[in-house]
């Protein structure tokens, strides 16, 4: 199963930015032609995401708040955790949302003692000259 925390990663991004576009009316509009790819790849999965929630309502709410406020990061926050409620009591939109994302691409870095990571790192990423790391358990 794919990890929902960075599925939302993908998902935040593009649903605030389809908010911040139309608004709350992002529940509603069809797709517009002239809307940038992350704004459209937000409508679909707002759309898609409410449409198999338990309570769209509660995303609405969420999504009316932000429309609010584009700038405030509790607004998105909120969002989030009402599209994270939705992932996780469905396993299967889960699945569905998944097919929607891109693929994410390789890491990239560049610069003397910068890092790429792919995925998560659960442990110390350190660089530098003299660095000591010290992890207590």
């Amino acid at each position: 199963m794919t990890n929902i925390e960075v599925m939302l990663g993908q998902i935040i991004p593009a649903a605030g930015a389809a908010v911040a576009v139309y608004g709350a009316a992002v529940l509603r509009r069809v797709e517009d032609e002239a809307a940038g790819a992350t704004v459209l790849l937000g409508q679909r999965l707002l759309a898609r995401i409410r449409g198999r929630a338990a309570d769209p309502t509660a995303i609405d709410g969420a999504v009316t708040d932000l429309a609010a406020d584009p700038d405030d990061p509790d607004a998105l926050a909120a969002l989030r955790l009402q599209i994270r409620r939705a992932l996780a009591a469905d396993p299967a939109l889960v699945d569905e949302i998944a097919a929607l994302l891109p693929a994410p691409g390789p890491a990239q870095s560049s610069g003397s003692g910068s890092v790429a990571v792919s995925g998560n790192v659960s442990g110390i990423v350190s660089t530098g000259d003299g660095a000591m790391n010290i992890q207590r358990q």
